[in-house]
C-alpha cells in the first residue's frame, strides 16, 4: 500500500475516535441552579403566591393555626391533654379517694389531662341513669307488684345535663372568679381536678342499689363528704396565701349538693 494514504485525516469518518482536547481548551461547564420541588397544581385561591413549596405545606400552616384564636377550634390543640397512660389515670383516681393529702395539683402540674374528666363524667352519666332505673324497679317490686313498672329514659337526659353541666361550668366559674379577684388560676387544671372528684360517685351508685333507705343516705353522705373534701382541700392548697374562705365553702356546698341531687333524683 502506498504510504501516502496513511496521512489522510480520519476524524470525520464514522467510528473514528476524536482527538483528546487538553484542559486549557475545555468548554466551560454550565452550572444549573438547584431546583426546588413544588406542589402541583398551583394555589389558585391566592393569585400572588403561585406554586407552593413542599416545605411550607404542612408544618408552618399547622403552627400558625394553633397560635392564633382559631387554635381553640382545632382538635390538634387538645391532643396533649388526652396523652396520658392508664397508670397515670389510675394513680389520679386513687388520689381522689384520699382527700387528706391535698396535693392533687402538684401531681398534675406537669401534665394536666382532660381525658379523666370526659371519661369519668360520661361513665357516671350512664351508671346513674341505668342503676337509678334498677333502684326504682327494686323499690317498686318491694312495695307494690300490681302496678306495671316502665324504664324512664328521661334519667339519661337529666344525668347528662347535670353531670356535664357541673363538670364544665363549675370549674370555669371558679376560674373566672379567681381571675377577677387577681389570683392565678388554670382552667385546665380545674377541669382535671373536678373531673376526678366525680369518680367516687360511680362505685357509690352501685351501693345505692341496696333497697334500704337508711343505708342509702349513709352511703351518699359519706361519698359526698369525701368528694367535697377532695375539692376544697386541693383548692385551698392552690390558692394558699389568699383569704378566699368563701370560695372554699362554696366548693364544699356545690359538691355536696351534687351528691344529694344524685340520691334524690335517681335513687328516691
Amino acid at each position: 500500500m502506498d504510504p501516502s494514504y496513511t496521512n489522510l485525516p480520519t476524524s470525520h469518518l464514522l467510528g473514528s475516535v476524536p482527538a483528546v482536547i487538553s484542559d486549557e481548551t475545555k468548554a466551560p461547564e454550565i452550572v444549573v441552579p438547584e431546583a426546588s420541588l413544588q406542589i402541583f397544581p398551583p394555589n389558585n385561591g391566592d393569585r400572588g403566591r403561585g406554586y407552593q413549596s413542599l416545605g411550607s405545606a404542612n408544618g408552618g400552616d399547622e403552627q400558625q393555626a394553633t397560635s392564633n384564636w382559631k387554635g381553640y377550634f382545632s382538635i390538634s390543640s387538645y391532643k396533649e391533654y388526652f396523652n396520658v397512660d392508664t397508670d397515670v389515670v389510675l394513680d389520679r383516681i386513687k388520689s381522689s379517694f384520699y382527700p387528706i393529702h391535698g396535693d392533687f395539683f402538684g401531681k398534675i402540674n406537669n401534665n394536666p389531662d382532660l381525658y379523666g374528666m370526659v371519661w369519668i363524667s360520661t361513665s357516671l352519666i350512664f351508671v346513674i341513669a341505668a342503676l337509678g332505673n334498677c333502684a326504682t324497679y327494686l323499690m317498686h317490686k318491694r312495695s307494690d307488684n300490681s302496678i306495671l313498672w316502665s324504664f324512664d329514659v328521661n334519667y339519661l337526659n337529666v344525668a347528662a345535663c347535670a353531670v356535664y353541666g357541673y363538670a364544665v361550668l363549675t370549674p370555669a366559674a371558679f376560674y373566672f372568679l379567681l381571675q377577677y379577684l387577681g389570683s392565678t388560676a388554670s382552667l385546665v387544671r380545674f377541669w382535671c381536678m373536678w373531673g376526678y372528684s366525680l369518680f367516687i360517685f360511680i362505685p357509690t351508685a352501685f351501693l345505692l342499689l341496696i333497697p334500704v333507705e337508711f343505708l342509702r343516705w349513709v352511703i351518699i353522705l359519706i361519698a359526698g363528704s369525701a368528694s367535697a373534701s377532695f375539692v376544697a382541700l386541693n383548692l385551698k392548697s392552690y390558692i394558699q396565701g389568699n383569704d378566699l374562705t368563701l370560695l372554699l365553702v362554696t366548693s364544699l356546698v356545690l359538691q355536696f349538693a351534687l351528691a344529694l341531687f344524685i340520691k334524690i333524683w335517681f335513687f328516691p
